[in-house]
């Protein structure tokens, strides 16, 4: 039985048996029968690696934080979460320079320094929640979408597309299907506004698994 700790461009935490390639965190989940009873236990929503300097720990440790999956770092963008400061040190670097080339209303800090973790996160947990704490949707044109960004074709459309080298590409916790080249058209991204803007500065994020791939541990 495969547990609740696979995440969807939505930001659902599933149980299904497909493997990812990454992991996450957004604190302490779940309950010492490793259920989880919350979807996020505060703003610092992150993406990781699976193993860093040896570490293999337990999944769902004991008042440990829960250790989420993602297929891919798009769909971790797409549920909000950003690179790690600590095991992707670099990357969390990238990101947060196009991060705050993109987005510097965002990030009014004195002499011109980069924005600190905690800016960021405030920014995006207003971008990835909505009311009743809901998957929060942005309205955008297709066209004009960085490759990384995930959208839907409509505000409730349950079927989440990636873009990606100038095509549409349907998500599945199992792969992606060919949906076609990008075309001008409105949509609504789930990756949020403040990412969509950073991939647009420059972030690359870790390329899609399009074919199935081994991945994450149970």
């Amino acid at each position: 039985m495969p547990l609740q700790n696979r995440v969807t461009p939505f930001g659902d935490i599933v149980a299904i048996t497909a493997r990812g390639s990454m992991m996450g965190n957004r604190g302490i989940l779940h309950d010492a029968q490793r259920r989880i009873r919350r979807r996020w236990a505060g703003r610092l929503w992150i993406c990781c690696v699976l193993e860093w300097q040896g570490r293999r720990d337990p999944v769902m440790a004991p008042g440990h934080y829960t250790r989420l999956f993602f297929r891919d770092e798009p769909t971790a963008l797409a549920a909000g979460h950003r690179p790690c400061a600590y095991c992707r040190r670099a990357d969390y670097n990238a990101f947060r320079a196009a991060w705050a080339a993109g987005n510097p209303l965002h990030t009014p800090r004195p002499g011109g320094k980069p924005p600190l973790a905690a800016d960021i996160d405030r920014v995006l947990h207003a971008e990835r929640i909505g009311p009743g704490g809901t998957k929060r949707r942005h309205p955008a044109d297709l066209a004009r979408l960085p490759d990384g960004t995930m959208l839907t074709l409509t505000d409730v459309d349950d079927r989440a597309l990636l873009v990606w080298h100038g095509r549409l590409w349907v998500w599945s916790p199992d792969g992606y299907a060919d949906a076609g080249p990008v075309s001008p058209r409105p949509v609504f991204t789930l990756t949020p506004p403040s990412m969509v803007v950073a991939l647009q500065s420059g972030y690359v994020p870790r390329p899609p698994l399009l074919d199935p791939e081994r991945a994450s541990p149970e």
